[in-house]
């Protein structure tokens, strides 16, 4: 069979005549395995073959909550509003604001913890504080150089805004937990999933709403 006989034939029909019926029908079914794609089980079992659990870095954190599992959507799709609408109902439900009815507490220490990535990596140590790692996605003070812009600028947060206690509670709630006003808001739960501390928060804050912090000059 020439060049010429292939390109008329296609692929599909020439297959039988040029390998054995059996070799054929492997070829063609291990391309339509290829074409469905591994199955979820399959993938999250090479997700847990391919890590080992280190320090603060626990194999636990492979596992999908039912949020990220609904959030896991090919590229172009998007939650229904029935859905959408029911996880952030379940994420505002897990809020705590401070027991103590304050939140605010010092913005320098704010400013410190917002420079901070540190925390629940490997080679990290499990007792050391967590960082918020804040300008890995945000703008907050002008004479920080070094940002993000994955989500909005939050200079001058608290100057346009007040400290009203719609304000105070709505800013505690989206740091708490952002998933309650964006079900699959790529933005850390630093409350619900205990990467700050409740003081730790009052700090972050106090640098978003204090009229002296340098965010708000």
């Amino acid at each position: 069979m020439n060049q010429n006989t292939f390109k008329r034939a296609g692929l599909r029909r020439v297959l039988p005549w040029v390998l054995p019926s059996g070799a054929a029908a492997l070829l063609l079914a291990g391309c339509a395995s290829m074409s469905a794609g591994p199955s979820d089980e399959q993938v999250a079992q090479v997700m847990k073959d391919s890590f080992s659990a280190r320090g603060p870095a626990k194999l636990d954190r492979l596992d999908q909550s039912p949020l990220q599992k609904a959030c896991s959507l090919p590229v172009g799709t998007e939650l229904s509003k029935p859905v959408r609408e029911s996880l952030e109902r379940a994420a505002i439900a897990t809020v705590k604001y401070p027991a103590d009815g304050k939140f605010l507490g010092s913005w320098e220490e704010g400013e410190r913890i917002a420079q901070n990535g540190r925390g629940l990596q490997f080679s990290d140590t499990t007792n050391a504080p967590n960082g918020a790692n804040c300008y890995a996605c945000h703008q907050l003070q002008p004479k920080e150089l070094s940002f993000g812009n994955i989500g909005p600028s939050l200079y001058q947060y608290g100057k346009l805004r007040g400290t009203g206690d719609a304000v105070l509670k709505y800013t505690w709630a989206k740091i708490y937990n952002a998933h309650a006003f964006n079900a699959c808001s790529q933005m850390p739960r630093y409350g619900d999933a205990a990467i700050l501390t409740p003081q730790q928060m009052q700090h972050v804050m106090a640098l978003l709403l204090d009229p002296a912090s340098p965010v708000n000059q």
